[in-house]
């Protein structure tokens, strides 16, 4: 048991004068070298806030304007061709026709 409390490095902390977790070590990352997070933060809310006021006057500008009508397409009999009965009758599925 001696042994592998030697190899665990308890025994080693423990006689040295117990573990050192008061000062650990700041990590310092590289994208926050010598930028501030509040004024990161404050920079891309302000770039989020104008990002959505240009998109909201863009799709009022678009939709806005008006669009093209066209006339109606003549109703061409050869597009409803029925060679063969549906098996839930005469009519389409969705259609309700009086007979």
């Amino acid at each position: 048991m001696a042994t592998a409390l030697v190899r665990s490095g308890f025994l080693r902390t423990a006689l040295r004068g117990g573990a050192r977790g008061a000062t650990t070590p700041k990590r310092n990352f590289a994208s926050s070298g010598h930028h501030d997070d509040a004024y990161e933060t404050a920079k891309w809310e302000k770039i989020t806030y104008l990002g959505i006021a240009t998109c909201t006057i863009l799709a009022i500008y678009t939709l806005s304007k008006g669009h093209p009508h066209f006339d109606e397409t003549p109703s061409y009999p050869y597009l409803h061709i029925r060679n063969k009965e549906f098996p839930w009758g005469p009519d389409g599925l969705f259609e309700s026709k009086h007979h």
